[in-house]
């Protein structure tokens, strides 16, 4: 009697014609950080189920960068060129940040980043008035910078 392994059978299947479905990876990445994904072959198309959360940007045809841009989980769906499931992955958007303090004063919240002394970091969920006045400090901030940094500020 020959005994038949589970890579022989499907073997058999994939020679059938038969394809595998694609394992689902779950990834977890931080607000507004960015993670490295290398897909196992060549990818020709990939579709973020939500691009508010999650968004991709394919470095080559094997590796990707995947941003975290709100909250929540989505998925990150690869195919081939023929149109074969490659990758069907699970993206989790969580805070990746480990010292943050967050102040609430009754229904309204701020939230700090702590390193060596804290400092405001808006995040979703803040409370308008504070999340505002931190988030303009960090645009004038942004603006002054690359206003210093143009071409015509060197002249």
């Amino acid at each position: 009697m020959r005994r038949v392994t589970s890579s022989t059978f499907f073997g058999a299947l994939l020679l059938a014609g038969f394809a595998l479905p694609a394992c689902a990876d779950t990834i977890s990445v931080a607000l507004d950080e960015v993670q490295t994904v290398t897909f196992p072959s060549q990818v020709a198309t990939v579709n973020v189920g939500n691009p508010s959360i999650a968004d991709i940007t394919m470095i080559d045809d094997h590796h990707a960068f995947i941003q975290g841009k709100a909250y929540g989980s989505t998925n990150i769906i690869a195919l081939a060129k023929g149109g074969a499931m490659i990758s069907n992955t699970r993206v989790s958007v969580l805070s990746g940040q480990q010292s943050i303090v967050t102040v609430q004063r009754g229904t309204s919240r701020t939230t700090y980043t702590c390193a060596s002394r804290c400092e405001p970091s808006p995040q979703p969920g803040d409370g308008k008035d504070s999340f505002d006045a931190a988030s303009n400090q960090i645009t004038a901030h942004q603006d002054a910078a690359k206003k210093a940094a143009s071409p015509q500020a060197a002249q």
